[in-house]
């Protein structure tokens, strides 16, 4: 890293070399182990002369090697000691198992499941796909030829956050998010030929996923298949399914219910 100036010195504590006293001099040259050393100031040194701690800038000065003492000192006078501490404004490296939590300001609860995200709180790991809910039908729903009506559906196998009622998902306050959103819907004719088949979602009553398919061949009447989305979505927002089919003979058709294996719908928040 380029700095302007010096080059900090982290937690480098260093006992200067002896140092002899001149007659009529102020000014001294510091080394450790012979060699030059330049301390980051005066405010990073613990200096003592005759048995006394010396004040900073006010009893000495440190320019680059040379620490100058305020007055020539004289024959007699002992420099103890010079202790270069570095910068001590920056605690540099902590040693291996030396900071505690309690010297962490993070928030939340660590635990096994938890882990430490960069802005200091701790998160659950993986998270869940809720809130989510499936849904199907037990009992059969007839529906008019060429009207578009809403399915519905009486049976929950699950519901995280009591989201689906009425037909229809609502997300919940306080969990916006993306959501997957499938439905399978079973549709037959026993009398006639389903020419056409459009499965639908609409969100707040408003189409936003349409699944058309076209009859080809002159013996199909039954339909099933699944229909899939992914929607962004606020809280109070709401989720339902739509069917529209018409038959070769304009009657109505049938949204066949049984089980959880014929005709249902599901959805869940996407982890993000």
């Amino acid at each position: 890293m380029a700095y302007i100036g010096k080059t900090p010195v982290i937690g480098n504590f260093q006992k200067c070399d002896s140092i002899s006293v001149v007659n009529g001099q102020a000014a001294y040259t510091m080394q450790v182990g012979g060699a030059n050393v330049s301390p980051q100031s005066e405010n990073h040194m613990l200096v003592s002369l005759n048995g006394i701690l010396q004040s900073p800038t006010d009893s000495f000065t440190v320019s680059g090697s040379t620490i100058t003492f305020a007055s020539a000192l004289s024959t007699g006078d002992v420099i103890d000691f010079v202790m270069i501490l570095g910068n001590v404004l920056d605690l540099g490296v902590p040693s291996d198992n030396t900071v505690s939590l309690a010297k962490l300001t993070a928030t939340g609860t660590k635990d096994a499941t938890t882990f430490l995200r960069g802005d200091n709180t701790f998160a659950s790991a993986g998270g869940t796909n809720t809130p989510a809910f499936f849904v199907y039908k037990n009992s059969s729903q007839t529906i008019s030829d060429a009207t578009t009506t809403k399915v519905t559906w009486n049976t929950e196998v699950y519901d995280t956050h009591n989201a689906f009622a009425s037909d229809k998902f609502t997300v919940p306050s306080g969990h916006a998010g993306k959501y997957h959103f499938t439905n399978f819907i079973h549709v037959y004719d026993e009398n006639e030929v389903i020419d056409r088949i459009s499965r639908s979602f609409r969100k707040n009553g408003s189409q936003v996923g349409v699944n058309d398919i076209r009859n080809t061949s002159a013996n199909i009447v039954t339909r099933n298949s699944a229909s899939s989305i992914i929607l962004d979505l606020s809280a109070g927002d709401y989720i339902e399914t739509y069917i529209y089919a018409n038959t070769t003979d304009n009657s109505s058709f049938i949204v066949y219910g049984e089980s959880q294996y014929y005709t249902y719908f599901y959805g869940y928040k996407i982890i993000e």
